[in-house]
């Protein structure tokens, strides 16, 4: 008890001690000479916050021993020549695959992704992704043998989200434009993969990168590289030989970037652009004096996530589709008075009639092919044929189911790969789901990268490689 009431008594003695020393310094003045700190008046050079530096895209180049290829054939951009997935080589073309198996020419190991190849000057472009360098590549490839002519790249840091690269290039015999998983676009010339112009489309349009990153593919129309930034504005053409901005549409619907692609129309004699965004689809002048003026807009397709582009048909006609519950949409574009109008001619649940989940169908004799969606009930996955006013023509039956898989259509015959690398080669008919042969090409998974075709020659991916293989059927080629 005692040395309990010692201690309290320790505790008050030195508590007033301190107490009266404060007011002893506080009156004193001793204070006067301390004044409060100030960056840079102790003589010490200001504290300055240093951003991150960033490398400028399209910094590094790297030269490789390959040579373009004289094998005529043509795939430049997404969905070949002519925007639709068809072939216009004259080769002709195996019907069933040789005895010992498909002719693999050669395969080349790729970063994750689903990024697929255009062919134009005797090689093969494709803007992979490079998990060691942690850059976009742009890769230049001879359609002989495969070997790696040139690389242009930068570094762009990207996490794993179902793959990473997902575009086509788009490629002229002068220029080649491509478009990374962050927005980036980078023009360089054609053959020697010198490095012209790059935008960032996220810094300097506000663009959204959409979920799985950018899957948009560039197109270039009379030498202007036409893109979808769908930020400050809704579609922007550059002059690939210079950078320069020609032109810019005003995105007054706050639009959003889409997966899908831009699409050249001509509708009532008038050229343009057609663009699926995340709100709704617009037709922007591609020509004269009204380029990049919007002719038509309508909100009636709007989807959170859009991977197909328009098919366009006659008349006006343009097909629409989605996957995750969206379905299909017909609608017609005309000009009336002057003025373009719009109108929904039907649209559809995945239960009742054509839609696809990332593929674009391809029209062929009047009628639309695809692959349905997981969601279709008894009928997904399958390959069908549908008359354009709604109604299944045929499907390609239970056990005959092709996942997320691309297909072409080239010498009156479709190329299917399905999920797990086997591609099926199909009669191009209207009578029924006619299947002439089917190998295994890829040994990966998610073979979803669009098909390419050019000179006989078919390339395909998976996840991790891109193979080549002969089609031809012609001996020597």
């Amino acid at each position: 008890m005692d040395n309990r009431i010692i201690s309290i008594s320790g505790v008050f003695l030195t508590a007033l001690a301190g107490t009266l020393l404060i007011f002893w310094w506080l009156g004193s003045g001793l204070q006067k000479d301390f004044f409060l700190f100030v960056p840079g008046l102790d003589g010490r050079p200001e504290r300055v916050q240093v951003q991150e530096k960033t490398t400028p895209i399209g910094f590094y180049f790297e030269n490789y021993q390959g040579i373009p290829s004289t094998l005529s054939g043509q795939w430049p951009r997404f969905r070949g020549p002519g925007y639709d997935n068809t072939s216009r080589d004259t080769v002709p073309l195996i019907d069933r695959f040789p005895a010992g198996g498909p002719e693999i020419l050669y395969r080349i190991d790729l970063g994750e992704g689903h990024a697929a190849p255009a062919v134009s000057n005797g090689c093969i472009y494709i803007l992979d992704y490079d998990e060691e360098k942690k850059g976009d590549a742009l890769r230049c490839f001879s359609l002989d043998d495969g070997k790696e002519i040139w690389r242009r790249w930068y570094p762009v840091t990207v996490k794993r989200n179902h793959g990473m690269s997902r575009t086509v290039p788009a490629v002229t015999e002068r220029y080649a434009v491509s478009i990374g998983p962050k927005c980036h676009v980078m023009c360089v010339d054609a053959h020697t993969g010198e490095f012209l112009w790059g935008i960032d489309l996220e810094k300097e349009y506000d663009a959204t990168i959409p979920q799985w990153y950018t899957a948009q593919c560039p197109l270039i129309d009379n030498d202007i590289a036409v893109i979808a930034p769908a930020g400050k504005s809704l579609l922007i053409g550059v002059d690939c030989a210079s950078g320069k901005i020609v032109w810019e549409t005003p995105n007054s619907n706050a639009y959003k970037m889409s997966h899908s692609s831009i699409i050249s129309a001509t509708i009532d004699g008038v050229d343009m652009y057609v663009y699926a965004a995340l709100g709704g689809i617009s037709g922007i002048a591609a020509r004269g004096s009204e380029q990049g003026k919007i002719l038509w807009t309508t909100n009636a397709w709007d989807n959170a996530v859009i991977v197909p582009s328009p098919v366009i048909l006659p008349d006006g006609r343009i097909f629409l589709t989605a996957g995750y519950g969206a379905g299909g949409m017909m609608i017609r574009v005309q000009k009336t008075e002057g003025q373009f109008k719009t109108e929904v001619l039907y649209k559809t649940k995945p239960r009742e009639g054509l839609c696809c989940e990332q593929q674009t169908p391809v029209l062929y004799n009047g009628h639309l092919f695809g692959i349905l969606p997981k969601d279709a009930g008894p009928l997904r996955t399958q390959f069908v044929c549908y008359h354009p006013d709604g109604q299944m023509i045929w499907s390609s039956g239970s056990g005959r189911q092709f996942g997320l898989g691309p297909y072409l259509l080239a010498d009156g015959k479709f190329f299917i790969l399905n999920d797990d690398g086997v591609l099926v080669i199909a009669q191009a008919t209207l009578e029924r789901y006619e299947e002439l042969d089917r190998a295994r090409i890829l040994h990966g998974r998610d073979a979803w990268g669009p098909l390419a075709l050019a000179g006989g020659r078919l390339l395909a991916r998976d996840t991790r490689q891109l193979v080549c293989i002969n089609l031809s059927a012609e001996k020597g080629k």
